[in-house]
């Protein structure tokens, strides 16, 4: 079973492995094929049975539409954990929340502009993260394990644009000033912006992954979303929303943003798997010019959120300010080095929102008639 925190066990460097361990993520034999398989190639007849040491991340040799035999484990957990959790958003009421929002008290104009900001952020926000998966990611991922988990990926990225819309239209918000916010407001400009620089190259139809160049591009990627965007952004966002549903306010749009912050702690982890396999099969990459240049993004990053956390919070809320959550970032920031082998960038940060690693549990049970069933089953799992 998982564990939905986001500490989840980085595994270590071959030298820090023993023999059992290493058969999971020792390196393949070196490809000798200069494209990227995609699955749509002509089926070649009487072909050899998929060895599983051809499998690899990116250049693989093994046919990509073979699932068994499997390599990664981790990744068809991760698939498993994600249909497990499976959730709609339309589950969750909204009745206290649109009474909070539609009523003269309750709400301050700063805890307001606050919540505008943070959904115009996270409406557009999932559709960017849902384009780079299957527009960029998905292509160059060479492993049938790993593509099956980033379809279910995609799929709650869906899920979770779905819950925008469904907070729009329960709250009765500007649906054009909301989701427009990624071209209006400048610190979310900024965010996205720099984001998707990293996307660019990948759309192109010529991007190649076994050259170093084009592989180095596509960590990129993978650091800015999954890191960055899944790994740092979204968890202050978060921090933001959960703290106002402490409080008893907006408990539809908190217990809503609890189940997004449990699928993108799975994203957000697969991802640094997905980056540290590749560190492993292909060491030549993790060389010390490009982890003194990925150091250097999860710093932009950073500051790029900090300024958003100012923007959105000019004059700080109640146990909430632009401080704690620059702090929070800094602390998030450093766990995120640690867990893909980079040295600290903000020694000593700490953490001032402890309470944020018991949200995130949801196995807790619930009063049936004061919010949906947290431990979801399939209709199949049903025990009668």
């Amino acid at each position: 079973m998982l564990n939905w925190d986001e500490t989840e066990v980085i595994p270590p460097p071959l030298h820090d492995m023993n023999v059992g361990a290493q058969s999971q993520y020792a390196a393949s034999p070196a490809h000798d094929e200069a494209h990227t398989l995609t699955g749509l190639e002509g089926i070649e007849t009487n072909a050899g049975r998929v060895d599983v040491s051809a499998k690899r991340i990116i250049n693989a040799t093994a046919d990509v539409n073979q699932l068994l035999p499997m390599k990664y484990t981790w990744a068809w957990e991760k698939y498993l954990a994600g249909c497990n959790n499976h959730w709609m958003p339309t589950e969750v009421s909204m009745q206290a929340d649109i009474a909070l929002w539609k009523g003269r008290e309750g709400l301050t104009t700063d805890e307001r502009a606050m919540i505008m900001r943070n959904l115009g952020f996270f409406a557009t926000a999932e559709s960017l993260v849902a384009n780079n998966i299957v527009l960029a990611i998905y292509k160059q991922v060479t492993n049938p394990e790993c593509r099956q988990y980033l379809l279910r990926q995609a799929f709650e990225e869906a899920v979770h644009t779905h819950t925008f819309q469904y907070i729009v239209e329960s709250l009765g918000l500007a649906e054009g000033e909301l989701f427009n916010m990624y071209r209006e407001v400048p610190s979310i400009t900024a965010k996205d912006a720099w984001a998707l620089k990293y996307t660019k190259n990948l759309a192109d139809g010529d991007f190649d992954t076994s050259t170093t160049e084009g592989a180095q591009d596509f960590m990129r990627d993978l650091v800015a979303f999954y890191v960055v965007f899944e790994g740092m952004w979204f968890y202050t966002g978060f921090a933001q929303i959960l703290s106002l549903g402490r409080r008893n306010k907006m408990t539809g749009i908190a217990e809503q943003y609890q189940y997004i912050m449990r699928d993108e702690s799975i994203h957000m982890n697969f991802g640094i798997d997905l980056i540290n396999q590749i560190k492993i099969e292909n060491p030549h990459l993790w060389t010390e010019p490009f982890k003194a240049e990925v150091s250097t993004m999860l710093r932009e990053a950073a500051e790029l959120e900090v300024a958003y956390a100012r923007d959105t919070m000019p004059h700080g809320l109640l146990g909430l300010n632009a401080e704690m959550c620059a702090e929070y970032l800094h602390f998030i920031a450093n766990r995120r080095c640690n867990q893909i082998g980079l040295a600290e960038l903000f020694p000593g940060a700490g953490n001032p929102f402890p309470w944020m690693s018991e949200v995130i549990d949801l196995k807790k049970e619930k009063n049936f008639f004061e919010t949906r069933v947290t431990d979801y089953q399939t209709g199949g799992a049903l025990s009668w």
